[in-house]
């Protein structure tokens, strides 16, 4: 069995020009990936792409890999802020509307560097980085079942762990494959009409 490659930094970026190098590495890396691929992703390309010095690369990530880890990292996050500043908004707002602005905030979450999510959910089992899946979606199940505790009234007797996990499962299956696989659907038209369906599902099957 091939041995996985370490996917953790060699060291935190303490100083300002230290998350300076590893910012433009990260960037370069990504840029690479969804221009040219995994494979053509070197430690000697992305330094070259960064403008440092391959050694420079190796005191702060051991392998590529850990540098398409740290891309990932840093895509979730962006992912997850969009989702949690929709979630702060719809608090107390009621269910319908809510559930509109939470598939219209996954849709624009998918829309940040849609090119980059599609070579990431690609190198996903490469480099053993499941968890950060599945981190995202815990979190947003947390916060999604946060407010079905807040608004019991406005649907059906349910498991709200269960509902959780059926609507935000739903949400972000029906917005990753409009990017994988229908980025026409991502079009402004197009996105209306995908908000309209994904909202009426979700809402349906609380009521």
């Amino acid at each position: 069995m091939p041995r996985r490659p370490p996917l953790n930094p060699r060291k935190k970026a303490s100083q300002e020009r230290s998350r300076v190098t590893v910012d433009a590495l990260i960037e370069a890396t990504a840029r690479i990936l969804v221009k040219e691929g995994f494979d053509k992703a070197s430690t000697n390309r992305i330094a070259e792409k960064a403008g440092v010095s391959v050694g420079s690369l190796y005191q702060y990530f051991p392998c590529k890999e850990a540098l398409v880890a740290a891309v990932m990292e840093r895509h979730h996050r962006e992912l997850l802020q969009v989702v949690r500043r929709a979630l702060a908004e719809v608090v107390t707002q009621p269910m319908e509307q809510a559930v509109r602005k939470l598939v219209a905030a996954a849709i624009e979450a998918h829309r940040i560097d849609p090119k980059l999510h599609r070579v990431l959910a690609e190198q996903i089992p490469r480099t053993g980085r499941l968890e950060n899946v599945e981190g995202f979606n815990r979190e947003t199940s947390g916060m999604f079942r946060a407010y079905l505790e807040n608004h019991r009234k406005e649907f059906r007797a349910v498991n709200l762990e269960m509902a959780a996990f059926v609507c935000v499962t739903s949400i972000e299956a029906l917005t990753h494959s409009a990017v994988l696989h229908h980025p026409e659907m991502l079009s402004d038209r197009a996105t209306e009409a995908l908000i309209d369906e994904a909202t009426r599902l979700v809402v349906q099957y609380l009521k």
